[in-house]
């Protein structure tokens, strides 16, 4: 199957995604400063739209040498959290913090001459 193009690199902010709907499915295309992730829009948790949810950094805990919190923070790693249930998942690698078997479907995403091209598997 060709690669099918579905927009302009240009076109998604650093930080941002656009949601595209081909092929018979909807994909959400994230992108982190030069690199662009593609997802399918469908959580495995309860089949709710991952790619419409919130983009949020992931939250860490700080612990003392004794391991005691000292409280919660925001990490550099960026999490889509889904608006069904709230299931999390890393952005750049689909998978959810405390499961690595729970993970998003990747889309094969390239750019060619600033143009997006998603590359479906039959």
């Amino acid at each position: 199957m060709p690669d099918i193009r579905v927009g302009k690199f240009d076109d998604i902010a650093d930080g941002d995604h656009k949601i595209y709907a081909t092929n018979g499915r909807e994909v959400g295309v994230f992108r982190v400063g030069q690199n662009l992730h593609a997802w399918e829009n469908h959580c495995p948790h309860a089949g709710g739209p991952i790619c419409q949810g919130k983009i949020f950094g992931q939250v860490g805990e700080v612990l003392s040498p004794g391991k005691e919190s000292r409280g919660l923070c925001y990490t550099g790693r960026k999490h889509i959290v889904c608006p069904w249930h709230g299931f999390e998942f890393d952005i750049e690698t689909g998978k959810h913090p405390g499961d690595a078997h729970t993970r998003l479907r990747g889309i094969p995403v390239s750019v060619k001459d600033g143009d997006i091209y998603l590359t479906f598997n039959r």
